[in-house]
């Protein structure tokens, strides 16, 4: 039997709730007593999972329809996670989303709930819920048995304190390196993985010079111009420009890659691309493994008539 204690995570925008932090407070005490770990279940942005460090483990589903709460989606998401992860209690505050779901979980988890809790604790393995009933005028006492049960918590019955952070590993106030200066990248003038189509370049450009050329092909198909990373360490475009391993990874729905050899590193950034046409006059480059249609012309003759012929 797990002895994992799961918290449903409830969050208003960026923020997770007081009464979250409340729940994980009692969940690691229960988790503990019962052997298992303190969970939690996040529906919605993965990045508010910076905000439960207390938390053993964070399992996170995030998608468009768990952005906000909406009744159906979050039903449909914390089974499939009560079902995978096989809890041995799950926890919810008795605001809006507990009071939805907690009886809809319990019928289709086939699992005991006590609602309005104002009390948890453990004796010899087995949890004991005390429940408001009759408005708050009569305590219950109950006892969860069997392998899984459900609890909606009135806020406020448990300190917040514990579940807002976690425990603090020896030795952080003795550490020897230390943080000087935090250098924030430039911003690029454009968002190269952002575009359906890309014009890219590499090292058969030759020289800065003739990066006119190829920008004037951009320029007719409205599109902007990419580049492979000899061209960026010549410094003839900038780094947020690079497509490659120790650039930017895109997957745009056409790419043009004019002079570019295809070195592993760029092929690992551009090879998820939907169409790929390379332009190179060595028939052996590599880049004609992965392109879908290619050419040995010389780039200097078929760009200038690509360019007219957009224009046109």
């Amino acid at each position: 039997m797990s002895g994992n204690v799961l918290v449903l995570a409830e969050h208003e925008g960026k923020q997770v709730s007081e009464a979250t932090y409340e729940l994980l407070g009692a969940a690691r005490g229960l988790a503990a007593a019962l052997g298992g770990r303190a969970e939690v279940a996040l529906l919605g942005p993965r990045d508010l999972a910076a905000q439960l460090g207390a938390a053993d483990v964070v399992v996170s589903m995030d998608h468009p329809a768990l952005a906000e709460y909406l009744p159906e989606a979050y039903e449909q998401a914390l089974l499939t996670m009560v079902e995978q992860r096989s809890p041995r209690l799950v926890l919810m505050s008795t605001a809006t989303p507990g009071l939805d779901l907690g009886a809809a979980i319990a019928v289709r988890w086939q699992a005991p709930l006590a609602a309005y809790v104002t009390r948890l604790e453990t004796a010899d393995n087995t949890l004991i819920a005390t429940a408001q009933i009759l408005g708050g005028k009569v305590l219950a006492e109950l006892e969860l048995v069997g392998e899984r049960a459900i609890a909606t918590v009135i806020g406020g019955v448990f300190p917040a304190a514990a579940g807002q952070r976690a425990g603090t590993p020896a030795g952080l106030d003795q550490l020897r390196m230390s943080l000087l200066q935090v250098t924030e990248p430039e911003a690029g003038d454009v968002d190269i993985t952002t575009a359906d189509l890309l014009v890219s370049v590499g090292r058969g450009i030759e020289s800065e010079d003739n990066l006119e050329l190829v920008a004037e092909l951009g320029d007719a198909l409205g599109v902007p111009l990419s580049a492979s990373r000899p061209v960026v360490d010549a410094g003839w475009l900038p780094k947020t420009r690079q497509v490659g391993k120790s650039g930017l990874k895109v997957k745009p729905k056409a790419y043009l890659a004019f002079g570019i050899s295809g070195a592993p590193e760029h092929l690992e950034g551009m090879r998820g691309a939907g169409l790929i046409i390379a332009c190179n006059t060595d028939p052996g480059a590599p880049i004609f493994d992965v392109a879908h249609y290619g050419t040995t012309a010389d780039l200097f003759d078929l760009i200038p008539a690509l360019t007219d012929q957009f224009r046109e």
